[in-house]
Order: structure tokens, then sequence, then C-alpha cells
């Protein structure tokens, strides 16, 4: 492709995950593409398994909405498919609405994911993309450890080969348990097999496709033995040719009922697509939009609504894999869909033969490696509130169930948030012996020096935290040696809400009455504009700012040198204007 073609490209609002094509990396993307399709195509017909879906729809997850993202994207690495989290959500909302694997549960399933596509659409157009950060890494990581013992836990029964109904992860588990007494050996032993094989794979190396191989040797194994004439239930036919194209159900009660559904996987896609793709772009130092994706992200979903198939996220577990078989750009998931649309067209009267439980064990691991011992392990020895966090978060999603876990998971996430902004790291700024400015903590008493406080405030001030403000001043003012100045040092003041303001106003007052000078430092330039609507600027006085502390500083020593100056009755230069 001529260079004046291919920077005329690079400025449409398409294949930005793609482009500039370079010809040397092109075999490389198509082999991390064919990679991709090896190692997915068994992960996908386990989160089908997931979603209560026909094993096919997992396969039409890396057709059309795999490409679709490939092509509007703006990640290079994200790889789009489906996903153990908002599978399970799924398939929590869905099972009491329709029988799993059914026409109708198919058509939910859609209109669901049509509603989450809508979702993030709107979300990039009301540039909601920074919403991703409210839901943040510690209670996302109790939430995955949640779905994946949820997940583990509910391909039990398919493994050992007995009936284990109800609702409730737990529920379930205990009859699972009681019930291992009719366990079937030779459906437990096919469920060994695979485990075995694909542990044995990743121990060796990790590029090994554990799960096809197992898949293969079970499917070759249960054709030669019979072994669904021996009781083994298998997947059965499973239908060939290209996903059907057609809208799915568009029923006004349909699209209510499922509406929280929808909100609460447009929150997990929001969350883990913008973590993944942020990590993956910082790790080779490449660019991406979030904005961009959600596009990406809204139209996969809704090209999976369309083609008979079940919610997409931003996938951990893809995207690693395309980068560890050294994919470079999106040209690797397009050469994936390729693979998978052939697979569709001429091999899916393999899996006719493939054992469930060995379907299930596949499953069971990938739930098994949503759970991050290592990650809790470490939240709990540097952070320990969180850790309770993520364990409440993961403990909720068990006990509750998926979606109600979600829920949780985003309140706890700003509670999370409210806690430390309502606590902020204030301090009383004092000078080492090197001159350079240190903080100590606000108690009665504390001084900068003889006269002075200079009082640094930690975060923005809102309704919730504006009384701390107040009490601090309080703190200061009420105790220790007399004052004269109060500094407030507004460095990490990014917003002053309107009730803070009041109540600003009101420690100005209580600062005058007891003829104690509030100077303002540090403090930027949009929030210096808000202080002056607010009418602070008026009340303090307009020579109360200065653009450091330590300049502050030096009109302190200017001001108590006036002081001194007149006293002795010599003409003092003016004092600042106190209001």
């Amino acid at each position: 492709m001529p260079v004046h073609r291919r920077a005329w490209l690079r400025g449409w609002p398409v294949l930005q995950g793609m482009l500039p094509v370079r010809k040397p990396q092109v075999a490389g993307d198509v082999l991390a593409g064919v990679t991709l399709a090896a190692l997915g195509i068994p992960e996908v017909l386990g989160y089908a398994k997931i979603a209560g879906m026909p094993v096919v729809t997992g396969l039409y997850t890396l057709v059309l909405p795999m490409a679709v993202f490939a092509v509007l994207g703006s990640s290079r690495r994200l790889v789009v498919g489906a996903d153990s989290a908002t599978a399970a959500i799924l398939a929590a909302a869905l099972t009491g609405l329709a029988v799993p694997g059914s026409p109708r549960y198919v058509q939910l399933a859609g209109l669901a994911a049509l509603l989450a596509g809508g979702m993030l659409l709107l979300a990039r157009v009301a540039r909601l993309g920074f919403l991703a950060n409210f839901l943040s890494r510690t209670v996302l990581l109790g939430f995955l450890t949640g779905v994946g013992i949820q997940v583990a836990a509910g391909q039990l029964p398919d493994m050992l080969g007995i009936t284990s109904a109800g609702p409730g992860a737990v529920g379930r588990l205990i009859r699972t348990l009681a019930a291992l007494p009719q366990a079937r050996p030779i459906t437990v032993a096919v469920s060994a097999g695979v485990i075995t094989v694909m542990l044995a794979a990743r121990m060796i190396n990790r590029r090994i496709p554990g799960a096809l191989i197992a898949m293969i040797g079970t499917i070759i194994v249960s054709h030669v033995a019979d072994l669904a004439g021996h009781g083994v239930a298998t997947v059965g036919p499973v239908p060939r040719g290209l996903p059907h194209l057609g809208l799915p159900a568009l029923g006004l009660h349909d699209a209510t009922m499922l509406l929280g559904t929808a909100a609460s996987m447009f929150a997990v896609i929001l969350a883990q697509s913008a973590a993944t793709a942020r990590a993956s772009a910082a790790k080779h130092e490449e660019a991406f939009s979030e904005d961009t994706d959600l596009v990406g992200l809204g139209a996969a979903n809704i090209a999976a609504a369309f083609s008979g198939t079940f919610v997409v996220n931003g996938s951990p577990t893809k995207t690693q894999m395309v980068d560890d078989a050294g994919g470079r750009s999106q040209l690797a998931q397009l050469a994936t869909s390729a693979v998978v649309l052939i697979f569709l067209i001429l091999l899916t009267g393999l899996l006719t033969d493939l054992p469930i439980a060995a379907l299930a064990a596949v499953v069971f691991l990938i739930g098994a490696e949503l759970v991050d011992v290592t990650g809790m392990r470490r939240i709990a020895s540097v952070r320990r509130n969180e850790f309770i966090v993520a364990l409440l978060t993961a403990a909720a999603v068990v006990a509750l169930g998926v979606q109600d876990g979600i829920i949780l998971a985003i309140v706890a996430s700003i509670i999370d948030h409210l806690r430390h902004s309502y606590r902020p790291l204030n301090s009383v700024l004092v000078k080492s012996p090197a001159g350079h400015w240190e903080p100590a903590p606000v108690a009665p008493g504390a001084r900068t020096e003889p006269g002075l406080v200079v009082y640094r405030f930690g975060t923005s001030l809102y309704y919730a935290n504006a009384a701390r403000l107040l009490e601090d001043i309080t703190t200061l003012t009420g105790h220790g040696s007399p004052l004269r100045w109060i500094v407030l040092d507004g460095a990490a003041i990014g917003d002053v809400d309107y009730t803070s303001a009041l109540i600003l106003r009101k420690a100005i007052e209580q600062l005058h009455r007891r003829r104690i000078f509030l100077a303002v430092a540090s403090l930027l330039s949009p929030v210096r504009q808000q202080l002056d609507r607010y009418g602070i600027t008026g009340a303090a006085g307009p020579d109360v700012y200065y653009d450091t502390a330590g300049e502050a500083l030096e009109a302190y020593h200017a001001s108590v040198s006036a002081e001194d100056l007149s006293r002795d009755g010599a003409d003092p230069p003016p004092a600042p204007d106190q209001g």
C-alpha cells in the first residue's frame, strides 16, 4: 500500500488497531491468529456452557463480534470474545426466564447483548469511558474470584456424571457433595484425563494447546469406545455453517426484564476491557483510546446480538494468548475469525462425540484460574482494608449470585472511594533542617513556626469532607501559642462544591473574629475562579492568594516585621487586607 494512501486511511475512525500494516509482521500476526483459534475454540465452547447457550454459539463469538472490534477498536492487542464473567451474569439472569439452550433462551441472550452494546455506545456518546475507573482493581479481583469459585463449583455435577439442581451455588455444591456416591466412574475418568492433560501441557509450556489436545483425545476415545453407549453424555450434533443473521427478541417487556442484567454486563465490560487494554498498551508503549474502544465493544455486542450468540467482552486470557504467540495488531484477530469460520463450515461434526464431562473439565479449570489466590494474598499483605472489600465481594458473588455480586462490587468501589476522600490525609507543613517542606500531623498546638500554620487539605473539598476542614482549623486555633496567620495550602484541592464553599466562608468569619489572617497558597486557577464565583475571595480579601507556601511564608515574615516596626513608631508597609 502506498505511504500516502496508508496515511489517509489512518485518519479514519476504523482500523486504528491494525494500521499501519508492516509487511514483516503480517506472517507473525497470522500465526498468532491461528494459535488463538487453537487455544480459544475449546475455551469459548466452555463459555457457551457457562452461559447456558448451545455450544456452537461460543464459536460464533469469535467470528463477527471479534472481526467487528478488530475493525472499529483502537487497541492493537485487546481480544474481544466470549468471557466467563459476563457469561455467568447472563446465565444467572436467564435461567429463570427460559430453558437453557432453547430458542427462547438464545433470543433473550441476543437481546441482552443488544442492550449491553447500546449502553456501551451511549457511554461513548456521553464520554463516560472514565466510569471504568470506578470499578477498582481490588473489587474486580474479588468479583472475578467469586465468579471463578461459582463457575468451577457449577461444573462438578457434569464432571461426576450426577444431577444437582437448585438455586444458589452453595446449595448446589452441598447437594453435589451429598450425591458423590452416585458418581459414574467412567465420566469421572474422562474429566480427570482432560484435567491431567491440560495441567501437564501448562507445566511444560503454556503455549501448548492443552485444552485442544485433551478435547481431540476425548473425541477420538469417545468415538472409538462408544462412550455414549456406556452412559457418558455427549454434546451431540452441532450445526454446521455460518451463524444465522437476524434480529433478537425485541419485546418491551423482555427488554425491561433484562435492563439490570445488561447494566451489570456493561459495568464488567467497561472495567475489564479498559483495564486489559490499558495494561497491554502500557506494556508495549502503544497508544489507545478508551472512547474508540467503547465504539468497538458496543458494535461487537450488537454484532453478537444479530449473529445468534451472546455478549462479548475484552478477554485478559485471550489477549495474553495473542501476545505470547507474537501478535502485534488486530490482524491476528481477523486471522482467528477466518480460521473459526472455516471450522464452522467444515469441521463442527467433530464435536458430536465430545463428552460433556470433557467440556465441564475445561470450564472447571477456567473457573479455577479466575480464583486469584496470589493477587488476594498480595492485597492482604499491603492493604488489609481493601483485602476485606475484595473478600466480601467474592463471598457475595458466591452466596448471592453473579448479578447481585456485581452490583455489590460497584457499590463497594464507590464506598471505598468515598471513604478515602472523606478522610483525606491533611497535614501541617513544617520546614526540615535542609529547608524542605515536610508534612506533620494535624494536632492541637501544631505550628509551622511561631504565629503561623501552613495547613494542607489532602483532597478536593466537597459536602462530605468539608466539615473536616472546619474541625482541623478549630483544633489548630484552639490550642497552643497565639496564631497570626493560617495558610491554606490548596495544592491537592481540585474542586470546591457549593456546600464546602459555605463551610469555608464560615471558617474565614471565625478566623477574622479572632483576628487571624487566612492566606491561600498553591491553588489551581480553575479552583481560584470557583472561589471568586462563590464570593470567598471577597470575604477573605483580594490579597490572600500566593503562588506557593514559600511565598506566603515570606509575606508573613514581612507582615510580622511591619507590625514590629509599627510598635516602634516607624511607618510600616501596609499589611494584607483581612476583609
